[in-house]
């Protein structure tokens, strides 16, 4: 699992390259796209080229720009559903095929940017998600890489922000679907989202 530092208040976003053939873009075209960045006091945004490995500690941090984008209404941190620290998670909108939910959870469709939401409350966790999912969608991400972490039984914690993902997410009109991430990409402590494609503007 990757050895990501965590500051006390804000962590990183990053992207990367997809790399699909043009029949596998072709294909999912019709369904996700591309992505944004986010501002300084919110998040730091850096290519997934600049990474290397996933376990060296330097990573080289950007800064981005972005657009004014509103927090998602309805999205409540009153209530949650608790799910188990290691549970996988898996969601899908109708009319998603099987096969290409399958792709999704074998890590078979490169995520494009990501973020890592450790080290917010929940409050901040949930702003932050929202404009993240909104800024991917509006920049056509196919994508995106969801960190949210998990609670270990033994310390008595629970996954609350872990919980509230799998609750806002299944929300947002801009998610088709996600799924617990392959181990090298942070396995049940990280979610892959597939978004919906931004309709073109004639």
């Amino acid at each position: 699992m990757p050895d990501f530092e965590t500051p006390a208040y804000l962590d990183i976003l990053f992207d990367a390259k997809p790399t699909t053939s043009d029949d596998e873009h072709d294909s999912f075209a019709s369904a996700v796209g591309d992505i944004r960045p986010i501002p300084q006091e919110k998040a730091n945004i850096r290519t997934k080229s600049s990474i290397k490995k996933r376990s060296d500690k330097s990573y080289h941090r950007q800064q981005a720009t972005l657009d004014s984008i509103s927090t998602a209404d309805g999205l409540s941190t009153e209530s949650v559903n608790i799910v188990d620290s290691d549970q996988a998670l898996l969601f899908a909108s109708q009319g998603i095929q099987p096969k290409l939910l399958k792709r999704l959870q074998k890590g078979h469709i490169p995520w494009e940017q990501g973020i890592d939401l450790h080290g917010f409350t929940i409050d901040q966790a949930r702003d932050q998600l929202s404009e993240f999912i909104q800024s991917c969608y509006h920049k056509h991400c196919h994508v995106a890489l969801v960190i949210h972490g998990k609670a270990y039984s033994h310390t008595g914690s629970l996954p609350m922000l872990k919980s509230y993902c799998n609750d806002w997410l299944r929300q947002l009109p801009q998610v088709l679907a996600f799924c617990s991430a392959q181990a090298k990409d942070g396995g049940t402590g990280a979610l892959y989202v597939l978004l919906r494609r931004k309709k073109q503007q004639h």
